[in-house]
């Protein structure tokens, strides 16, 4: 009889801990845990070359959570996310340089630098979003073409604020007394330059994204932005107030954008309107392709994907076949990247529609079908 029962209760809620589940679930928690150590570690091993690929790893990722948000969430296709990612490279420059007798720069603290070039690419976005509240699909993509447009006019005639072609340098970002810069400091016997430093703020500000982010897609927003692109007609019936919930995603995933391009010119150094081209909100969209709509591990995946991609290639370009150096007539790193992520982005499409994440979810699976 209580055999019975407990077999009642089981199939009553599944949702209750199984001996496979339990064990999936302990191994999830070790692997995140030997996962984080490892990433902890990493600056005391690791040359500058691997960090720096790291940290645009990183700041890729910030930028595709934010484009997934609006991509892969509510099903606004953008492609204007270079532009909002040069509004916080740029403004970051401005905000925290100073002025000089070409460039013009208001001295801040970087810290605040910072935090008021998130907050410019989110007005920049809430400047477009009411266009982004009424268009949808190809329409809002064309729309957001033009700020590629507009943005590059900007960043090349704007001298004074941009450099121009040639760029500007990007002040060391300062926090709690600690410079991010090449000044060496010593810790555990190991000297840290910037790119040590910078790693521990990608990975905080990494996983403060990811977690806000996921958030919002687990709770009443995540839903209505699913309804939205599910069903827009039925989502406003239902009392979702689908333009007000499309211009407010559009702002978060300007901000976002915001904050990879603070990240971003920290790690380069040096910004560079070339850069910022159709080219990067080209390379977003595969991210968040290539690792899973909607999903924001899908998009971590994917910018590690696309963006380690051409920085393996460049470095071992002399052993890999048909690869070589850019300018010794052979296909160079980059364009043997884009060769490669773009196959991969048809092949998603073509036989695996999550996108990669699908695969380990698949691979969670197996344990619990053969119990």
């Amino acid at each position: 009889m209580s055999d019975t029962l407990a077999a009642t209760k089981t199939a009553d809620h599944p949702e209750r801990d199984t001996p496979a589940r339990t064990l999936l679930t302990r191994r999830g928690t070790y692997a995140v845990a030997g996962c984080a150590l490892l990433l902890l570690a990493l600056p005391f091993y690791l040359d500058r070359f691997w960090l720096q690929a790291g940290l645009f790893a990183m700041a890729a990722a910030i930028g595709a959570i934010g484009l997934n948000l609006l991509t892969g969430a509510t099903g606004q296709l953008s492609m204007g996310h270079a532009f909002f990612l040069a509004v916080g490279a740029y403004g970051y420059c401005v905000f925290a340089g100073e002025r000089g007798e070409e460039l013009n720069g208001l001295g801040l603290p970087p810290w605040l630098a910072a935090v008021l070039a998130v907050l410019v690419a989110g007005v920049a976005g809430g400047l477009f979003s009411p266009i982004a509240g009424r268009l949808k699909g190809a329409y809002l993509g064309i729309a957001t073409l033009a700020l590629i447009f507009i943005g590059q006019h900007v960043l090349f005639n704007a001298e004074d604020l941009t450099g121009g072609a040639n760029g500007r340098d990007v002040p060391a970002m300062s926090l709690f007394g600690l410079t991010f810069d090449d000044t060496p400091l010593n810790v555990a016997s190991v000297p840290f330059g910037s790119a040590e430093k910078l790693w521990y703020l990608g990975l905080l500000l990494l996983l403060g994204c990811g977690l806000f982010a996921r958030g919002v897609l687990r709770g009443r927003p995540g839903r209505a932005m699913n309804a939205i692109r599910d069903h827009r007609i039925a989502a406003g019936v239902l009392g979702v107030p689908v333009a007000r919930y499309r211009g407010a995603v559009f702002v978060l995933s300007s901000m976002y954008a915001g904050l990879a391009g603070v990240l971003l010119a920290l790690v380069f150094q040096r910004t560079v309107p070339d850069y910022f081209g159709i080219t990067l909100s080209l390379e977003y969209l595969a991210m968040i392709v290539i690792g899973g709509l909607g999903s924001v591990a899908g998009a971590v995946v994917g910018a590690v994907f696309v963006s380690l991609l051409p920085q393996i290639l460049t470095r071992y370009s002399d052993a890999l076949p048909l690869v070589s150096a850019p300018g010794t007539g052979g296909v160079a790193p980059g364009e043997a990247a884009r060769y490669l992520y773009g196959a991969a982005v048809v092949a998603v499409v073509l036989f695996l529609p999550g996108g990669l994440v699908q695969l380990a979810r698949r691979t969670r699976k197996h344990p619990q079908e053969e119990s």
